[in-house]
């Protein structure tokens, strides 16, 4: 399953205004929550045992899917990390203990898993690494293990500063964050990351584990610093916030670094419409010489993507960077909830729906999601808190990883 089946299965299990990227949230504190002032939860109790309960039934039924045991590639990220999410907001919601017990079997199941490459490091190596197959050559997926390994970094991290945690979780902790640094210098180290001229950003290599001969790279491997093609801007704010998250973790400056970077880029590539009031970006352009042709023109389509749910991702890490104080201010975040309030949102509660960002017309293929709520936008603004509450399923899919957030993060009183 790739990244477009996975959000169409999304859209078929309606969950448009869950979004895909309620699976991928934030630390479960609002920048706002830490103000002066006095605070309160973002769910009232009520409603917050009755989503609990919802919640925690469902969570514990996809366990049994034990896509731990075998998902690959991008698949750790679209499969595996929803309930990773799950297990480390679930821990954060009920400081129940068994959320943590059902990340560790996860993770160790994920790692036990993975397959030493030509490098020396370690991998999950399915497809060409961008959700697509390859007859030549199997590689790992950098945003696969990025999505699946930062709940695992927030949740090592929170065990290594919680005293109680240390003699039952520590040595696991710190075994998780060394791995995940591992995966950071295989990445490096492989020519991934490029500096462009406003920051930075990574692309998928144009080579992988030869399929006839997996103890060599394949023939791709020679161009690995001038080939491969750039990530589209939602898989690089997901790797962003993988990123962030080990910095958080460990202090060490490169993660927070590359992070920044990517998100200075991100910042270049949005702009606005209708006298400032709103943004507006394309789900992909080119970063570099590595994404043109032969003539120069881009190896990719440049414009506004159909499908609603990229853009909530890309909100995800604009809120995430903004919440680091990095690149992004409030007023950038106000014009972000403008956009997806005032333009995008048909202003129902009830029935709420929200077109495309640049207003164009829905795609057949995604009708039910030309616009989606911006999640990573709820603890920031009050109307969009409501259409969140009242349309939120904390039993679905989408509901894994955002139902224990929800109920784990406080806003303004």
């Amino acid at each position: 399953m790739n990244r477009r089946q996975f959000l169409r299965r999304l859209s078929t299990r309606a969950l448009a205004l869950a979004s895909t990227s309620s699976l991928f949230l934030r630390s479960g504190k609002a920048l706002c929550a830490a103000a002066p002032g006095a605070v309160r939860p973002l769910v009232d109790a009520a409603t917050a045992k009755e989503w609990l309960a919802r919640w925690e039934k469902n969570i514990l039924a996809e366990t049994r899917s034990r896509s731990c045991d075998k998902e690959m590639g991008e698949e750790l990220g679209w499969l595996v990390s929803p309930m990773l999410n799950g297990f480390y907001y679930g821990h954060r919601a009920t400081r129940d203990l068994k959320w943590l017990d059902l990340l560790v079997d996860w993770t160790d199941a994920v790692v036990k898993r993975a397959q030493k490459e030509p490098d020396g490091f370690i991998g999950w190596p399915k497809g060409d690494g961008g959700g697509n197959e390859s007859s030549e050559y199997a590689s790992d997926s950098l945003l696969g293990e990025a999505m699946m390994w930062r709940p695992v970094v927030l949740a090592s991290a929170e065990i290594l500063r919680t005293p109680a945690l240390e003699p039952k979780y520590g040595a696991r902790a710190r075994g998780y964050l060394e791995i995940a640094g591992q995966i950071f210098q295989k990445w490096d180290s492989r020519d991934c990351w490029r500096p462009v001229r406003d920051g930075g950003l990574w692309v998928v290599p144009p080579f992988g584990v030869d399929r006839k001969a997996p103890e060599k790279w394949s023939a791709g491997y020679e161009q690995r610093k001038t080939g491969g093609f750039s990530n589209p801007d939602n898989k690089q704010n997901l790797i962003a916030c993988w990123l962030i998250a080990l910095h958080d973790a460990t202090r060490q400056a490169v993660y927070r670094d590359r992070a920044e970077a990517w998100w200075r880029t991100m910042r270049s590539r949005m702009t606005t419409r209708e006298n400032v009031k709103y943004y507006v970006w394309n789900y992909w352009e080119a970063g570099g010489p590595w994404d043109r042709d032969a003539s120069g023109a881009p190896r990719h389509w440049v414009g506004v993507h159909p499908n609603g749910g990229y853009y909530e991702i890309d909100v995800e890490g604009i809120v995430t960077a903004f919440e680091h104080g990095l690149v992004f201010t409030r007023a950038e975040v106000d014009r972000l909830i403008a956009t997806n309030r005032d333009f995008m949102w048909n202003q129902k509660v009830e029935g709420a729906k929200f077109q495309r960002i640049d207003g164009g017309a829905a795609d057949a293929r995604w009708a039910n999601t030309p616009g989606v709520l911006w999640t990573a936008l709820v603890p920031y603004d009050e109307s969009l808190r409501k259409v969140f509450l009242a349309t939120h399923n904390p039993g679905g899919w989408g509901g894994l990883g955002a139902t224990p957030w929800a109920l784990s993060t406080e806003i303004l009183a």
